[in-house]
């Protein structure tokens, strides 16, 4: 089975932002998740925020400590925590493991056909990342996800310990 290379689409309309990952989605779109956590804790006029994983077929460890960073960067100014839509059993097992549920709302499909916000979906270009900024965003999505749960600290603990290890800069 062929997978398809991860990719990110992103659409902002009426104060709704919609992110989508498609494909399988690695550490390698990192970047691009982060840079849009940024944009959206400063993007004036928002009202909700969607992540639609329905095309996605896998989402790493990494890029899911980065969709709790988008989470964690919206917090408080919105009306309702933003919505991940997934279909994918596998997906939606590893988002209630993670306890995603404690910070997102999750569904299997939206509330109503959003045909106007797909038309717009753009394709976010991959940011390049160097080796040290790949290992400190990698550090960086392990840790939030270590905040998450109990589950997700015993789970990640290891991994970040060795990553601070070989990190010059490991700042906790």
């Amino acid at each position: 089975m062929l997978i398809e290379e991860g990719r990110i689409k992103a659409a902002f309309n009426s104060g709704v932002f919609v992110l989508k990952l498609c494909g399988d989605v690695r550490l390698t779109l990192c970047a691009t998740l982060d840079t849009q956590a940024q944009r959206l804790a400063e993007t004036p006029g928002l009202q909700a925020v969607m992540i639609d994983l329905r095309e996605a077929s896998n989402v790493d460890s990494t890029a899911l400590g980065f969709l709790a960073k988008v989470a964690m960067a919206v917090k408080g100014r919105l009306e309702q925590p933003p919505t991940i839509i997934a279909d994918n059993p596998d997906v939606r097992q590893m988002l209630d493991v993670m306890g995603f549920a404690r910070f997102f709302t999750l569904m299997e499909a939206p509330l109503q056909p959003s045909s106007t916000l797909n038309s717009s979906m753009q394709d976010l270009p991959a940011e390049p990342a160097d080796e040290e900024g790949l290992r400190t965003r990698i550090l960086e999505a392990h840790r939030i996800l270590m905040h998450m749960n109990e589950h997700n600290r015993e789970q990640f603990q290891p991994l970040v310990e060795m990553l601070e290890a070989q990190s010059p800069v490991a700042h906790k």
